[in-house]
């Protein structure tokens, strides 16, 4: 499992490894019933705290994403990941929403916003 953490973001670091494992299971990278790394083998790897990463594993299960074994560690369950894309997506239209109203106050076109999306998409970074 590869999670990259991004000290310097606003996203505090158990919302990172909870989104990027969500997102591991939503597109089936992690198959159902798949270990995870332990609470302190993924904490050394990622060089944080014991605390964090069992945070973002409690936020996994409470989500009904994962489940844990008693002395075993945690796996992944068998979430319903069409009702999970569906969100996805609904959390991308509000950001969009946002987005398009930013580009409205700034009196952008909608050519100048669909040539910002092109370049934008094309770029490597994204």
């Amino acid at each position: 499992m590869n999670i990259n953490i991004q000290s310097k973001s606003s996203i505090p670091i158990y919302e990172q490894i909870k989104n990027q494992i969500k997102d591991d299971i939503v597109a089936k990278h992690l198959k159902e019933g798949e270990p995870l790394p332990s609470i302190r083998a993924l904490a050394g790897d990622l060089k944080i705290s014991v605390i964090t990463t069992k945070r973002a594993y409690e936020e996994l299960e409470k989500e009904g994403l994962i489940y844990s074994v008693a002395g075993k560690g945690f796996y992944v369950d068998n979430p319903d990941t069409a009702y999970l894309a569906e969100k996805k997506v609904q959390g991308l239209e509000q950001q969009l929403d946002a987005v398009l109203k930013l580009c409205k106050e700034a009196e952008l076109s909608k050519q100048d916003v669909y040539d910002m999306i092109d370049i934008l998409w094309e770029d490597e970074r994204c």
